[in-house]
């Protein structure tokens, strides 16, 4: 490993590349800067531009010397056991890769220092031909090797991945040839090099061992690994795109295509490894690991020579001994010779028997008929589950036989047909271990499209509180394992190439929902969010700038409107409880209906704070349904039983006014005829709440009416003193803003106050009279009362606005002095 080079890695894929890295020269400026673009760019003696220096400069320098690579954002250095090394910051680059940061210094040999920038680069855009994946299929059919196919990159020729050592009980020797950091596959400039890692047995692409240098490799290229054993012919697939966000697929090369004449062959799906471990030095080499074959020739063994039957060969040395020695050895060779030969033909009989399953298999699938072939392998794996090879091919029949039906289903938006297609295949393969993962993302892949279809397509509305839920479990299951997602879509491409548009169609459904969930999902989740924050800070006022910022930003995002709606109903409500009425707020509570997520959330949280309990509603609906039919005292003693609690106080106030109603109405039924019984009936009449005490107003009706005259006389006169009250505080300039924003309760404060509230009064009252006796306002009074009641309503408003800045107490005393609304005008829009 003392003539090892160097690699400069600066992306982690080609595609998404934001910075370059510039390395600037340090300790030869002459020869200036080097900006590197590439995936991949080798430094060494003999890579550009250190070959076109003077031999002396570049001396130092190994052939295979370093990398520098992008791994998951951050940037490494690692040295490939050169011979004079590889430092940063002066500290020298062990076994493993280093960390890079801007401005760093890195030195290769103890000669060329280089200070470390990255800089930005424009993004590139992604073209059509980009390089799908690519597909390495055996040249040699007798070894049974599956075809590899890697969809992205760098990617690792190693013994100890699956790749290889799943063959390492039937080839150890070969397996034992292939290195632990052998070759690998990477990107640049979006095509696909083979470099060989200073293997032991090298890496051949047209029977040419590699030097130092990566070569590129074309469609029909044939590589070898370590020898004539793991031969490769190369194919590559291609994305061919209309559309940013569409993908289609070209139709893959010949030699990934299913070989009739090798119809148990199967695709092994290989996963992206990372720089991390592909630069790390390896071990020497054993000595069982060396491939004489290969070191000798320098090539590989042409692929005419196979390698020999060991059956044969145990032949042909038995015959060898049976055919020399003398007559006693051959008299112990027959003793001997006969029973061994006997067993060797009763466990050929026995691996014959054992692979009649494999061998009907293969006919069935070559025969096309693949819905038997899949019940032929169901039922066998329910005795012999552990077969690997049986499990391929019986996955492959399924698919095959079945998985065109289900793309046409899909294809029509047929979605229960087609999830009942996946679970008649779940059943056929219930033995099945190997299918079964499969048939997951088959079914993974119906819910997709049905979510997309169903929602009006991939550019639909995000329904806030509906689609964020599906949108996230589909992405979450997807993230969960992405990379076997991909190996297993992949390997049912590869089996039935009519899944290839349903493939290409939910890796773009994918695109744009990732997209969505971090843009509109993210969205969402912030105004969630800031609902909450502002509702449990009491500003449910600033929610309606908020909910329209959020319109205008997020045009796709629907369902504001409901947002909207709880947000009228928690204000109502919130009025609700400043007023600090029970019979309000019950009636209010028993017609909510919060439909949004934050706002039931927030109501929830209410209901253990701030609003009655249950018991208290039940105890005071009781009291209030016996007031409202006449039985004043029933009532009374229902609402002395609220006597705990944050709501005592205010049945207690409620109490004390019943009682006050109660007492008056009694007196008023003593003094019928006296003098000034009217005067006494009007006054009381005004006093009455038009829906709590409804029984009152009804039992004095009929003596209202009896004194009509008097009473329109008497409401024309609360309205002319409304009147004149309403003149009065607008002459004196209203209530402004100074006058709110009082530290306290000045005399300007109360006086004006008292003019609006008392001119409010006064004309409900006189209107509430009008009301009764079926008669006409005058246009003026009615015009004076909207003025008032807009005023009142404004300064309520503006004082609730205030809650931050004004001290809570002082707060409810001075909106106690503008006065409350009447349930009327509540209801009013």
């Amino acid at each position: 490993m003392s003539d090892a080079g160097a690699f400069v890695a600066v992306t982690p894929t080609v595609a998404g590349q934001e910075r370059n890295v510039l390395l600037q020269a340090v300790s030869r400026p002459e020869l200036g800067d080097i900006l590197i673009e590439e995936s991949l760019f080798a430094i060494g003696r003999n890579e550009p531009p250190f070959a076109t220096y003077d031999k002396e400069i570049v001396a130092e320098l190994s052939r295979r010397h370093a990398r520098v690579f992008w791994e998951a954002g951050e940037l490494y250095v690692a040295d490939l056991g050169s011979k004079n090394g590889t430092s940063v910051n002066g500290v020298a680059v062990g076994e493993r890769p280093s960390a890079l940061r801007d401005g760093d210094e890195v030195c290769f040999g103890g000669v060329l220092s280089y200070r470390v920038r990255l800089v930005a680069r424009a993004k590139k855009v992604q073209r059509a031909g980009t390089l799908l994946s690519l597909t390495l299929t055996p040249e040699r059919d007798d070894l049974l090797l599956e075809p590899v196919v890697i969809a992205s990159f760098p990617f690792l020729i190693s013994k100890i991945d699956d790749v290889i050592a799943r063959y390492k009980s039937a080839y150890p020797h070969q397996v034992n040839y292939i290195s632990r950091r052998h070759a690998h596959i990477f990107l640049k400039g979006g095509a696909p090099f083979i470099e060989d890692l200073g293997s032991t047995n090298g890496t051949f692409v047209g029977g040419t061992r590699l030097d130092e240098h990566a070569v590129a490799l074309h469609d029909g290229d044939v590589v070898a690994f370590g020898g004539n054993h793991f031969v490769y012919r190369v194919s590559l697939q291609h994305e061919a795109e209309t559309e940013p966000t569409v993908t289609r697929f070209t139709p893959a090369a010949t030699a990934a295509e299913d070989d009739p004449g090798n119809p148990d062959r199967t695709m092994f799906i290989a996963a992206p490894d990372s720089f991390l471990d592909i630069f790390c030095i390896s071990p020497p080499p054993q000595p069982d690991e060396v491939n004489d074959e290969a070191a000798q020739a320098g090539s590989p063994v042409p692929l005419a020579r196979r390698e020999r039957s060991r059956t044969l060969l145990f032949v042909r040395e038995l015959g060898k001994a049976f055919a020399g020695g003398d007559r006693g050895t051959v008299k112990r060779m027959l003793r001997w010779g006969i029973p061994l030969v006997a067993l060797l033909v009763a466990v050929a009989f026995g691996f014959y028997r054992a692979g009649s399953a494999e061998r009907e298999l293969g006919r069935l699938v070559a025969a096309g008929d693949f819905a038997r072939a899949a019940a032929v392998a169901d039922a066998y794996l329910a005795s012999h589950p552990d077969d690997a090879a049986l499990q391929a091919l019986g996955t492959e029949a399924l698919l095959k036989a079945t998985l065109p039906e289900w793309v046409g289903n899909l294809q029509v938006r047929a979605f229960d047909r087609a999830a009942a297609l996946v679970a008649d295949m779940k059943a056929q393969a219930a033995h099945n271990a190997d299918a079964q993962p499969l048939l997951a993302e088959l079914e993974w892949v119906g819910e997709l499209e049905r979510f997309v279809v169903e929602r009006g397509g991939v550019d639909a509305p995000i329904r806030i509180y509906a689609d964020e839920e599906r949108i996230g479990t589909l992405l979450q299951r997807w993230h969960a394992d992405t990379r076997t997602r991909q190996r297993a879509l992949a390997r049912v491409a590869a089996h039935v190439p009519e899944f290839r548009d349903v493939h290409a169609e939910v890796l773009t459904h994918l695109r744009r929902l990732e997209s969505d969930e971090s843009v509109y999902l993210a969205a969402i989740e912030r105004l969630n969010a800031g609902i909450a924050a502002e509702l449990d800070a009491g500003r449910a006022e600033t929610l309606d700038a908020l909910l329209n910022d959020y319109a205008g930003k997020y045009p796709r995002l629907a369902g504001l409107d409901a947002v909207r709606e709880d947000l009228r109903q928690f204000v109502e409500l919130d009025r609700a409880l400043q007023a600090r009425r029970l019979e309000p707020l019950i009636a209010l509570l028993e017609k909510l209906q919060f439909s949004t997520p934050p706002f039931r959330q927030h109501f929830a949280r209410l209901g253990e704070t701030r609003l009655p309990s249950g018991e208290v509603v039940r105890q005071h609906q009781a009291a209030a349904r016996a007031w409202r039919e006449g039985r004043g005292e029933e009532a009374l003693a229902g609402l002395q039983q609220i006597s705990a609690g944050p709501w005592a106080e205010v049945a207690a106030a409620e109490l004390a006014r019943k009682k006050t109603v109660l007492q008056q109405f009694g007196a008023l039924q003593q003094a019928r005829g006296d003098k000034g019984y009217d005067e006494r009936l009007l006054m009381f009449h005004a006093s009455l709440n038009e829906s709590e005490d409804a029984y009152f107003i009804r039992a004095t009706g009929a003596d209202v009416a009896a004194y009509r005259d008097q009473a329109l006389a008497h409401a024309n006169g609360l309205l002319a003193r409304a009147t004149a009250q309403w003149r009065q505080y607008r002459s004196a300039g209203g209530i402004g803003g100074e006058q709110r924003l009082e530290s306290g309760i000045s005399g300007t404060f109360r006086s004006q106050a008292r003019l609006l509230a008392e001119a409010q009064s006064a004309a409900r009252q006189g209107a509430r009279i009008h009301k009764m006796l079926k008669t006409q306002m005058g246009e003026q009074a009615v015009a004076v009362q909207a003025e008032i009641n807009a005023e009142a309503e404004l300064q309520r408003q503006s004082l609730q606005e205030l809650h931050r800045v004004l001290e809570p107490g002082l707060l409810k005393a001075k909106l106690a002095l503008i006065g409350g609304q009447s349930d009327e005008e509540r209801k009013s829009p």
